[in-house]
């Protein structure tokens, strides 16, 4: 396993092209990593994917340059998914953000439905969170982080073909807890069995799940398929995790992990 330091940059990468680093990233390498000038480091910037660079100079601790020498990998799509998510309290909410950067999404949207209880979203922050994920995962992006938005809207700007599929963990009979077993969602693995490979989104609802009204629009929606995570009412963010996981598992680029493939952009 390589121990050189990998790096998500914004510039353009090509060989001899410098990469200027700025105050974190100069602190990381420098401070943290120890690294001298001629030392190695690897950056992508989710463009033209993953290069060899030198250290070439340091500038005190808080600045440095890097250059670009060779390309080690190249650029990928990832899966077209996208993860919708009412925000949670501000630990949890970082959770679901690494974990579905790691786990391939593209477009991270948070939504603010009926019973959203943390409608604040600090975006800049949540962005940072998602480089750092990407640069310890291995992949040749960053996920889009979103500002929040009302659901209805995130959905309208949905395009016409892409899937979303709910995790609905209520039935319909408002005398039962949780609304007992009249009109449950068929299980998610059942549903993504039944389609194509294709674009997709995949909502979240917070604590509490959807409000009656939200549910019944949501079934109404073209495109829109509720879905069933098994017996048991699983806490936002672990919904999120499992739904990514099977969708991944069972749609997505986990089907050809290891083999090479791959679409370059």
């Amino acid at each position: 396993m390589t121990t050189r330091p990998r790096l998500f940059v914004p510039t353009d990468l090509v060989p001899g092209g410098p990469v200027a680093l700025d105050e974190a990233q100069s602190k990381y390498l420098f401070r943290v990593m120890r690294l001298e000038v001629g030392n190695e480091v690897r950056v992508f910037n989710g463009r033209h994917g993953e290069w060899l660079a030198r250290v070439t100079e340091i500038l005190g601790k808080s600045a440095g340059i890097l250059k670009v020498e060779e390309q080690l990998r190249g650029q990928h799509k990832l899966t077209d998914l996208q993860l919708l998510f009412a925000p949670l309290k501000k630990t949890r909410t970082d959770f679901v953000v690494e974990k579905a950067t790691e786990l391939g999404v593209e477009v991270i949207q948070p939504v603010i439905t009926e019973f959203t209880q943390a409608e604040r979203v600090r975006t800049d922050r949540l962005e940072r969170l998602a480089m750092e994920a990407a640069e310890q995962t291995e992949r040749l992006n960053m996920p889009r982080v979103c500002d929040a938005k009302p659901l209805m809207l995130a959905l309208s700007d949905m395009p016409d073909d892409r899937r979303v599929y709910y995790c609905d963990e209520r039935g319909d009979d408002e005398a039962t807890e949780w609304g007992g077993e009249d009109n449950r969602a068929r299980p998610m693995a059942d549903v993504l069995n039944e389609h194509h490979v294709g674009s997709a989104a995949i909502l979240i609802g917070p604590e509490g799940g959807f409000s009656p009204k939200e549910r019944e629009i949501l079934r109404k929606l073209d495109g829109v398929y509720p879905v069933s995570l098994g017996p048991r009412i699983l806490r936002a963010e672990t919904a999120a995790v499992a739904a990514l996981t099977l969708y991944q598992a069972i749609c997505g680029d986990w089907r050809a992990a290891g083999d090479g493939t791959g679409t370059d952009e």
